[in-house]
């Protein structure tokens, strides 16, 4: 496969998945500050949603005051934000448009048909349009998502697709956890009210987890095993550890079909056994914050590293 096809096709998937992040971003934080003042608390949600996308620096840049109105237009419809929901769109559309031949036609037609639909769409709708329109965007990568599963070939295509979107979903899965760890600290648990329970599964709500919660520890929301589910827990499909078996498997098919290791695999398999080792008691001990910090960076590495060995 020529290194062009496969970065579009890690591409492709890594926006399509990021478009979804984005817009289970902005539902979690309607729901947040839909809470009264007195349960919400002195932070803003609205700044916090900009924060977990990364992208406070850029919003500050261009807007004022984190409001509704201005969060709204900056992760759901600016041009501006290269990761806002058109834009996350947009260029998954133009990268599946350069594979064309690579995808089969269930997936085209997914993206395609998505990017005429958003056309429809501006910041200017009313609050329950909105949260119909963020429901259409996470159908949309679950449509697209289910596609390539349902369609592709298990070969050189099909991995790269599965490199982007586990990549991709480790990243979100952490920056949530990066900006809602001061809720996670085991010391600032409260005694359990209302707004205890509404953060954490909101927390949960926001990455599809909060019935696997129930299944797996079969009690009420704790932070401590909110932590536990979505970094450790290997049956979880966005926990930090499910994606990197994902990324370990894939690399591990694309080295033996190209006869060659390198770099990525080993980044990947480090990290995959440090994940193994890891418990959640001993990961609150040393830090949260510093180990979720110290992910992200190691997942930049390994997005770096599969760049410079199959993309580029």
């Amino acid at each position: 496969m020529l290194s062009r096809t496969a970065d579009s096709l890690f591409w492709v998937a890594r926006y399509t998945e990021r478009a979804d992040f984005i817009a289970r971003t902005l539902d979690a934080t309607v729901r947040l500050a839909a809470l009264p003042q007195s349960y919400a608390g002195a932070r803003n949600e609205w700044e916090s949603a900009v924060d977990s996308a990364g992208d406070l620096s850029l919003f500050r840049s261009h807007y004022g005051h984190a409001n509704e109105d201005t969060v709204r237009d900056f992760l759901a419809f600016s041009q501006l934000n290269p990761s806002s929901i058109r834009h996350c769109l947009q260029m998954a559309r133009e990268n599946a448009r350069s594979v064309r031949t690579a995808l089969t036609s269930e997936m085209w037609d997914v993206l395609n048909g998505a990017w005429l639909e958003l056309k429809a769409f501006d910041n200017g709708m009313s609050s329950e349009e909105f949260s119909r329109f963020l429901d259409w965007v996470k159908r949309v990568a679950l449509t697209f998502d289910g596609s390539a599963y349902r369609t592709m070939l298990r070969n050189d295509a099909f991995w790269f697709t599965r490199l982007g979107n586990a990549i991709e979903r480790a990243d979100n899965t952490a920056r949530i956890l990066d900006v809602k760890y001061h809720l996670l600290l085991p010391e600032s648990e409260g005694i359990g009210g209302s707004l205890d329970y509404f953060q954490w599964t909101t927390i949960l709500r926001e990455v599809s987890a909060l019935t696997a919660y129930h299944w797996v520890y079969r009690q009420s929301v704790k932070p401590w095993l909110v932590a536990d589910l979505l970094i450790l827990n290997r049956q979880m499909p966005r926990s930090l550890a499910n994606c990197y078996e994902i990324l370990v498997r894939h690399l591990d098919l694309v080295a033996e079909s190209y006869g060659r290791r390198g770099p990525s695999q080993r980044i990947a398999s480090g990290l995959l056994a440090r994940l193994s080792a890891s418990r959640i008691d001993g990961v609150f001990a040393s830090g949260l914050h510093e180990f979720i910090g110290e992910f992200i960076g190691e997942n930049n590495r390994l997005g770096a590293a599969i760049g410079e060995q199959y993309l580029s």
